[in-house]
């Protein structure tokens, strides 16, 4: 059974930094595009960013770029994203998902996994 299982999420004031960690089991990290995404209760779900294993490519959303880092680590089958300089908008549940299919920009497009979430919360 494939699960991506994301933690690291919580309570940080405005400013402050997280690092979400996405550990997989059932699949290796190093055979998938890989991606994380957020979503806010009746919002589309967005894409943060998006790691293309062909190319080495890391891109991120515009709002994100400077501030946020993805990276990944092949030997422990996780990926993290690590988070600075939170902003009130961006409380939302953080997302990791794989898929087959290159990145499309920052976007993971079709993924075939995607995890529960962690919840990240921002606020004074």
């Amino acid at each position: 059974e494939v699960q991506l299982v994301e933690s690291g999420g919580g309570l940080v004031q405005p400013g402050g930094s997280l690092r979400l960690s996405c550990t997989a089991s059932g699949l290796r990290v190093a055979d998938y595009t890989l991606g994380w995404f957020r979503q806010v209760p009746g919002k589309r779900r967005e894409a943060v960013s998006c790691f293309n294993r062909e190319l080495g490519q890391l891109s991120y959303r515009d709002d994100v770029k400077g501030r946020f880092t993805m990276s990944v680590d092949s030997f422990n089958n996780t990926m993290y994203l690590q988070m600075n300089l939170l902003k009130f908008e961006e409380t939302a549940n953080y997302l990791c998902a794989a898929g087959q299919f290159p990145c499309s920009g920052y976007i993971l497009p079709g993924y075939d996994y995607v995890g529960q979430g962690t919840q990240v919360t921002v606020s004074t």
